[in-house]
């Protein structure tokens, strides 16, 4: 298990967009939302390859700014998605997504019958900010 991906203790990482962007020049932030739910699934980052190659593919393909490479969603896993509309922002350097599940869930975590979860799984406490699992 994961002590960050598991715990209830908040430690936000609010360098990562500093350590991304030192290694991973042109990208911009994507916000995945799931078109049947209305839910935000995923945040993750994409740059021009991925982008141009998720609108033909008609598929989630991103950027992994931890590996530094193309990332197609569940092309290991199976679990994909179909890109089914994207927006940009007013300054246009942000994206949402909006796709539909082929398969299973989308984060990398399980909860605790070994299901995909979308990866805001856990709600911060606004009076204690403790993390609160909603899928455990």
């Amino acid at each position: 298990m994961n002590s960050l991906e598991e715990t209830s203790e908040l430690r936000l990482d609010f360098d990562k967009l500093i350590k991304s962007t030192a290694l991973c020049h042109g990208i911009l932030p994507v916000a995945v939302q799931d078109i049947n739910t209305g839910a935000v699934i995923l945040l993750a980052y994409t740059n021009k390859e991925a982008f141009a190659l998720a609108l033909r593919k008609r598929s989630l393909v991103l950027w992994s700014t931890s590996r530094n490479e193309l990332w197609e969603k569940g092309k290991t896993s199976g679990e994909t998605f179909e890109l089914c509309e994207a927006y940009v922002n007013c300054e246009q350097n942000a994206l949402l997504y909006r796709v539909r599940p082929r398969r299973g869930g989308i984060c990398h975590t399980k909860n605790s019958v070994g299901h995909p979860r979308d990866c805001f799984y856990r709600r911060i406490n606004l009076d204690t900010r403790h993390l609160e699992n909603i899928n455990p």
